[in-house]
């Protein structure tokens, strides 16, 4: 009798829990469990090192996984092509099973794949709707978020995958070691960067959601408190099921995982949304280069500015809140390019999504999906709103952490002999 075997090729679904492609794969005699360091991704801004980094946590805690499974985690490194099918020659395999992506890479990789001796199957599992499922008439995609929003509370979500309770292997395959970080990027990773994996990821999922989910709308844009779930790095690497997190959570986080589907399904309907105007709107950009160098260093002398993009630097990670702030005071007080920023934040972002990070970016230019493209965050009344006390200012900006109360967002109004005593810039434009 003919042992059937399937391949199994993780990408961005790093889980065993609510996994479609897995459970469909794990549905064959055999599986391989299969994850490709692709060289395309790992020679440029990809490799940042705290993407990196918590990548290797996550496949580390996936192997760990499976391997609970009676399985592992094959590893190879190169083309996924090229490897998947010289895995599928080595084991015999005639199908495989991924997760269903919709970059302009994730597609050629797809058609690529397509082109091998296999039967592929694409499985949803990377959005809660996938992109394409919800159209308005008329259109191929969603250009405006709200009607977006009501279409997708109203749709039904594919049922929960079944987790695999076993995992059977092929007999004499190398599963081959999980390389070393710095065999995969030159850079040092930020020293409060969270851990990666499922493990860890649904461990957050449950604090949050018995701690603070509650009270979601109230607090998740108040910096100091810093209660957001803080999952949008798991979200990323698939290791938090983005289904399981939207039917556990309230409506306020249903409706920020929608806004990230909405990002999804318009970056499949134009791939150009990392590089190219959305909407353009013929806007000329500054090119102060030690403007730029200040807002990425934390030193434009505007604390709540300064604060994100430390926490950035320091954490791997920014407040939404914050990163609303820190995108507007570059692109509308400055007049940088938000193709700029966007590249810093994916060279620091652990959750630098492709879609997400450039849909937002561009939403807060005004050359995006938003219904105001004229808005103008002002950063001072951000500040007295979002941190009236300050507190997430001394938090990340240690030169002002002795300063009391609401001055930490103004320290250039304190007496001249104070104010010289501040290892802190003055402010690299007038506020006013």
């Amino acid at each position: 009798m003919t042992m059937s075997t399937s391949l199994m090729l993780f990408t961005r679904d790093l889980r065993v829990r609510d996994n479609p492609a897995l459970a469909a794969a794990c549905r064959a005699d055999r599986t391989v469990p299969l994850f490709v360091f692709d060289d395309a991704l790992l020679d440029g801004p990809f490799a940042a090192p705290n993407r990196v980094r918590f990548l290797l946590d996550a496949l580390a805690d996936l192997r760990e996984s499976l391997r609970g499974r009676g399985g592992d985690l094959v590893m190879r490194r190169g083309d996924p092509v090229t490897e998947v099918a010289r895995l599928a020659r080595e084991t015999g395999a005639t199908e495989l099973f991924l997760a269903d992506e919709r970059s302009a890479y994730a597609r050629r990789r797809l058609a690529g794949l397509e082109e091998l001796d296999l039967k592929v199957t694409a499985c949803p599992g990377i959005t809660v709707v996938p992109p394409g499922d919800l159209t308005p008439s008329g259109g191929d995609h969603y250009r405006v978020f709200t009607p977006y929003w009501r279409a997708w509370e109203a749709s039904r979500w594919r049922p929960a995958a079944a987790t695999p309770r076993a995992v059977r292997l092929p007999p004499g395959l190398t599963a081959g070691p999980l390389p070393d970080l710095t065999a995969l990027t030159a850079g040092t990773p930020s020293p409060d960067l969270a851990e990666g994996g499922e493990t860890a990821g649904r461990r957050r999922l449950a604090r949050w959601l018995r701690d603070d989910a509650a009270d979601y709308d109230e607090v998740h844009d108040d910096l100091a408190a810093d209660r957001t779930s803080r999952l949008s790095p798991y979200l990323k690497f698939g290791c938090v099921s983005p289904r399981e997190a939207a039917e556990a959570g309230p409506t306020g986080f249903r409706r920020q995982l929608a806004w990230r589907d909405f990002h999804h399904q318009v970056a499949a309907a134009f791939p150009d949304l990392p590089r190219a105007d959305y909407r353009p709107r013929g806007r000329r950009w500054n090119h102060d280069e030690d403007a730029f160098a200040a807002w990425c260093e934390g030193l434009t002398g505007v604390p709540i500015v300064d604060a994100g993009m430390r926490q950035l630097q320091r954490e791997g990670f920014m407040h939404n809140r914050a990163r609303l702030v820190t995108a507007s005071f570059l692109t509308r007080d400055l007049g940088i390019d938000w193709r700029r920023g966007l590249g810093h934040f994916n060279d620091w972002l652990a959750d630098g999504d492709i879609a997400d990070n450039a849909g937002n970016w561009q939403w807060v230019a005004g050359t995006g999906n938003s219904t105001r493209p004229d808005q103008v965050m002002n950063p001072l009344r951000q500040a007295s709103r979002y941190d009236p006390s300050g507190a997430y200012v001394r938090r990340h900006l240690p030169e002002l952490a002795d300063l009391e109360g609401r001055t930490a967002h103004h320290p250039w109004t304190l007496p001249p002999d104070r104010r010289g005593a501040l290892a802190y810039p003055p402010p690299i434009l007038d506020l006013d």
